[in-house]
């Protein structure tokens, strides 16, 4: 019996040892030697996983990095130009600096028809929304108000205004795209942030024509290129019933916002225009004391 066991020990034992070489074979056969500066990279990056970049996540954009050698088409959009910096002295090479981006919600409260045509009771998921339902007000382009985007967003920069549609804060708004991302009806766009953050953009994404976009929406873009005409940069084109600004080329002079017959064009960041005071009423002179002199009595002589 003893003789038994230990001959079953033996047997376990060389089996182990024999897993063991085959393991070791095998992991030195095919194992990867990682360049160490990844991690440099890694730790550069804000670590955030947002996705911004098109890659995985951080880790996944530091692989990148590291083994195309330089930031050509690659860009941290949460970090910005400071963490690029960084990782183009790890790299050794040059890093473009970029123009600030902010999200930006072409749709808006005021937009909205003031009578709810129908009433959504369903998962609360604009994803889900946008498959079998077209909305309050009937437009099946705008904003479901369900908060995909704010669920995306892991910087607080997204919230859900009174009215049901996101409000951005463009202070915290780091441009990383999960949100616009999340959207279904690509509500929300990524553009410039501009001069002094001063920005221009057409707040509608409907591309019905315009006598049915102004049924459901008395602000929507109608596509009839009047901002077009007056726009000196060409920055505006008309395409699908809609009007598009490119942030690239405007100036953001504001001739289309008060060309614009339904005020679907929005001006973010400009100083309100003054008041002029009202002119003060022009007051009579008043009429002078003249001592009107009193007739002399004249006698007449009959």
């Amino acid at each position: 019996m003893t003789h038994d066991i230990l001959i079953a020990v033996l047997i376990l034992g060389a089996l182990g040892v024999l897993f063991a070489v085959v393991l070791y074979i095998v992991a030195q056969k095919f194992k990867v030697i990682e360049d160490p500066l990844i991690d440099e990279v890694a730790e550069v990056l804000p670590g955030a996983n947002c996705g911004g970049c098109g890659k995985a996540g951080c880790r996944a954009f530091a692989e990148a990095c590291v083994a195309q050698g330089n930031m050509e088409g690659l860009r941290c959009a949460p970090g910005g130009d400071a963490v690029m910096a960084k990782i183009g002295q790890l790299l050794g090479c040059t890093v473009e600096q970029g123009e600030p981006q902010v999200a930006v919600v072409r749709c808006h409260p005021a937009n909205c028809g003031e009578k709810r045509r129908s009433n959504y009771d369903g998962l609360k998921s604009c994803a889900f929304a946008n498959t079998v339902y077209t909305g309050e007000n009937g437009c099946p382009f705008g904003c479901l108000g369900c908060g995909d985007c704010v669920a995306a967003c892991q910087f607080d920069a997204i919230h859900m205004g009174p009215d049901g549609v996101p409000v951005v804060d463009a202070d915290k708004c780091t441009a990383c795209g999960a949100c616009a991302k999340a959207c279904p009806r690509r509500v929300i766009e990524l553009r410039n942030k501009g001069k002094k953050e001063r920005r221009v953009y057409v707040s509608c994404v409907n591309k019905e024509k315009g006598a049915v976009a102004m049924k459901t929406c008395a602000n929507a873009c109608i596509g009839c290129g009047k901002c077009a005409k007056v726009c000196p940069m060409e920055a505006i084109t008309v395409a699908d019933n809609l009007s598009y600004i490119d942030y690239k080329k405007c100036i953001a002079c504001r001739k289309c916002v008060t060309e614009c017959p339904t005020k679907a064009i929005k001006d973010v960041g400009f100083p309100a225009p003054a008041v002029k005071p009202a002119p003060k009423p022009v007051e009579a002179p008043a009429a002078e004391n003249v001592e009107i002199p009193v007739a002399e009595k004249v006698e007449v002589k009959n």
